[in-house]
């Protein structure tokens, strides 16, 4: 296989290492060194641990902090706006809600609170504008969905274009109506809604709340709820989207959601099955082999076990992607041709389904 890669990097020896640290940090999910160092607790003294750590983040505005926010925080790798409510194809920007249409799926994308504001009380901030639960989705399965409690349904009354669908609940004694998304995003919410109940255990008790509130400022869930969320945490374990979408937020609030980062946080404060879901990018190292490095022409990658659904990239030391490629499977030997007689550090990545590897690279002429 070959690669071309198109664009030259000379960068001075003493910002590449700066750059080298934000380019695993935010590119591929590494936690900032020492960023949970005081968390040691175990149960509620590790939620107000986790609490004391994300406090306190950076605001953005209603209008257009979150509008902007969402080109980074939740584009598609076509460019296109992730839709978690929908399977439209938005275009940022020109599709976002114009204050009319909604009267069917895929015209418009809104502002989602996947923790519904009226739960907290409406337009309060930093709740109002805290991006980790605030994502766009589809305007008219927003408004179907309301502020109803998320929930499991056998029978719906309404299911949308995706399978998200409405109707009574059928998980645990909650009988009301609920919204149940799709199995692809279930533990995203349940992640989402536990980072609530830590980022703001100092309200959560006064909240007006719903029924997945039980009116505490420690366990915050009902048991029917909080039964819930642990299982869909568990099912649906934190996927690459999510991680991308934590640095994303990161970024731009300066906090993060410590149950992406660290999946078994759940079970250490809330108790059940114990899981660190989070993608191991070193579980390739030791079945790759790759060389020479540095190299000239050909950069050879071995494989000694069988991978499918490989993607190969490869990134300048600025974060941009000069090449990337993806195929189905790969045995044996696969060759990166590099073109173009460049020079320089670049970082490649190596991504399977569930795992990836990261290495440094020296092009030299």
């Amino acid at each position: 296989m070959n690669f071309k890669v198109k664009s030259r990097s000379r960068v001075k020896k003493g910002i590449l290492s700066v750059l080298t640290v934000f380019i695993f940090q935010f590119a591929f999910g590494q936690i900032p060194a020492g960023y949970y160092d005081s968390a040691t607790g175990t149960e509620y003294t590790l939620k107000t641990q986790l609490y004391n750590i994300i406090k306190d983040h950076s605001s953005v505005s209603y209008t257009p902090g979150i509008w902007n926010a969402f080109y980074t925080t939740d584009d598609r790798a076509d460019g296109k706006v992730w839709d978690t409510y929908s399977n439209c194809d938005f275009t940022f920007g020109t599709d976002q809600d114009a204050g009319s249409g909604g009267t069917s799926e895929c015209q418009y994308y809104n502002r989602e609170h996947s923790f519904p504001r009226y739960w907290f009380g409406g337009e309060v901030d930093p709740m109002n504008t805290d991006l980790f639960h605030i994502m766009p989705t589809d305007k008219y399965v927003n408004n179907r969905r309301g502020n109803l409690e998320y929930g499991e349904v056998s029978t719906p009354t309404e299911t949308f274009d995706n399978g998200s669908k409405i109707g009574p609940n059928t998980f645990g004694s909650y009988t009301g109506t609920v919204f149940e998304p799709i199995d692809e995003y279930k533990g995203d919410f349940a992640r989402n809604y536990f980072y609530m109940a830590t980022r703001y255990e100092n309200l959560i008790q006064n909240w007006p709340g719903c029924a997945m509130l039980d009116g505490s400022s420690n366990k915050c869930f009902s048991d029917w709820a909080l039964d819930m969320l642990k299982e869909w945490h568990i099912n649906d374990p934190v996927s690459q989207k999510e991680i991308d979408r934590n640095n994303a937020v990161y970024a731009i609030q300066d906090n993060r959601n410590p149950f992406i980062d660290h999946p078994e946080f759940v079970a250490s404060i809330w108790g059940g099955e114990v899981i660190n879901s989070t993608p191991d990018i070193l579980s390739l190292k030791n079945n790759i082999k790759i060389y020479p490095n540095p190299v000239k022409d050909n950069l050879t990658l071995n494989f000694f076990s069988e991978y499918k659904n490989v993607t190969v990239t490869i990134y300048n030391m600025i974060g941009v992607i000069v090449r990337q490629e993806s195929f189905n499977e790969v045995k044996g030997e696969v060759n990166l041709n590099l073109l173009n007689n460049l020079e320089g550090i670049y970082l490649l990545q190596i991504k399977t389904n569930d795992k990836q590897h990261i290495k440094k690279i020296v092009i030299n002429n």
